[in-house]
């Protein structure tokens, strides 16, 4: 076997030697000339970077701590069982230029949430003090802007246009390291049910996103930027290869809407549903694998309006492939209050397009009626303890099954329940009675939700 493969050798090098230098270097890459450029991402990163910027945040939280009955009397809380405090907190995060003329930066709203004061520092070395123009907590972005010269943006793409497999380039300042860049792919698209409370529609990939990459850039080969980085999936924190980031566009409409009246007015479709699977594929005879299936049109709802039923099957927004219905309820909402959406629709067999007018969707409120009729009229956000009932409509379906304003979900069916995303992911999976695990004031009680 030796002698074979040093005959071998001997032939290719001979190969080598016996051709003109130019054709040899053209056939083995390894014989480059020092004038012949080697493949690199620094041109495109040296136009990029600058419009990538470290944020650092100071402020103060109510921190609450639950205090034992029997020395309730010494703070004075009248029963109230909690202790509220003020305390101090500093944060770092990244941040990205879209609009150098205006100083507008994007970043994710957990970077500055609560921040008394924001300090944008750029590449170059100037620091600004930035101002908060608007934010949504439910998808994470959040609008800063800057007073200064000589800015630089970053020219953004058509996110619905990835494919996985694309390059993709994170540039953040990770752990309040400056300007560190990360080269990988994207891993996938849509994804969502990651505990986490909103609407999730993240592009996956494996460029390292560590903390402190809040925030940052995910930009392809052109230096365009694809999305914004916000979290990470790892122990402790730490990259393991899983990155996730809002795609541009998605960004894009938060941004628009919250220049355009101060807030996100977010749109609502009007119906509940759930994923295409192997069953309703079966069941239905369908002849896709992937989309939002319909189970319910809600009355007096833009999707009633357009002329949706119960049994269609979304399989394209605006255009693009739709691949589950969190994703289908992401880019509603995003989209926006009174914007318009082309969607398609697989209906007996036959695609069809419907032109649907988003409605506004009312904080809350609608969430809950989609996590299940009986909640319909109750208002929930997140709390210290799970989810909390803001809101409750008097003659509402919710208060007749005897939920009240004040009530706080912590479980169903002995399952933990400690957020919105929580409660969506079990309620939407579960067939039959839901018991919830209500704490109301010091007592405990169950509410069936059949």
């Amino acid at each position: 076997m030796k002698i074979k493969l040093s005959v071998l050798h001997a032939a290719v090098l001979a190969a080598t030697l016996a051709v003109p230098a130019s054709t040899a270097q053209a056939a083995l890459p390894f014989f480059n000339s020092d004038k012949q450029e080697m493949p690199t991402l620094a041109p495109m990163l040296e136009k990029a970077t600058p419009a990538v910027v470290h944020i650092s945040v100071e402020g103060s939280r109510e921190v609450r701590q639950r205090i034992p009955d029997a020395f309730r009397h010494f703070f004075g809380q009248r029963g109230q069982g909690e202790l509220r405090q003020e305390r101090p907190f500093s944060g770092l995060g990244s941040g990205v230029i879209i609009d150098a003329g205006k100083g507008y930066i994007v970043t994710n709203n957990h970077v500055v949430q609560d921040a008394d004061k924001i300090l944008v520092r750029l590449k170059d070395g100037r620091s600004f003090e930035a101002k908060k123009l608007g934010a949504d907590p439910q998808s994470d972005i959040a609008l800063l802007q800057i007073e200064a010269e000589k800015l630089v943006q970053i020219p953004l793409a058509d996110s619905d246009k990835l494919r996985v497999g694309d390059y993709a380039i994170a540039i953040g300042n990770p752990f309040g390291l400056e300007q560190t860049v990360t080269s990988g792919i994207v891993s996938s698209l849509g994804r969502s049910g990651l505990n986490m409370d909103g609407f999730e529609d993240f592009i996956q990939t494996d460029a390292a996103i560590n903390s402190g990459n809040s925030g940052g850039a995910l930009v392809n080969l052109r230096g365009e930027l694809i999305g914004i980085n916000t979290a990470i999936l790892g122990p402790n924190g730490g990259n393991v290869g899983i990155g996730f980031s809002i795609p541009s566009n998605m960004m894009k409409s938060l941004v628009d809407q919250i220049l355009e009246f101060g807030e996100v007015r977010r749109g609502s479709l009007g119906v509940r549903g759930t994923d295409v699977n192997s069953e309703l594929t079966d069941a239905f005879n369908l002849n896709v694998s992937r989309g939002a299936f319909v189970n319910e049109v809600l009355p007096d709802t833009a999707a009633a309006k357009a002329g949706l039923k119960a049994g269609d099957v979304i399989i394209s927004m605006n255009g693009n492939r739709i691949q589950s219905f969190n994703e289908l309820r992401a880019k509603i909402a995003t989209l926006g209050a009174g914007r318009k959406a082309e969607l398609g629709i697989l209906r007996d067999g036959k695609e069809r397009n419907f032109s649907v007018t988003l409605q506004q969707l009312e904080s809350g409120q609608i969430a809950a009626n989609e996590l299940h009729p009986m909640l319909q009229g109750a208002t929930l956000n997140n709390s210290e303890q799970g989810v909390e009932i803001t809101e409750l409509a008097s003659d509402s379906v919710a208060a007749q099954v005897g939920l009240r304003q004040g009530d706080v979900i912590t479980g169903v069916n002995r399952q933990r329940v400690a957020n919105l995303a929580e409660l969506r992911r079990i309620l939407e999976g579960r067939q039959g009675v839901a018991a919830l695990y209500i704490r109301r004031g010091n007592d405990d009680l169950y509410i069936l939700l059949r």
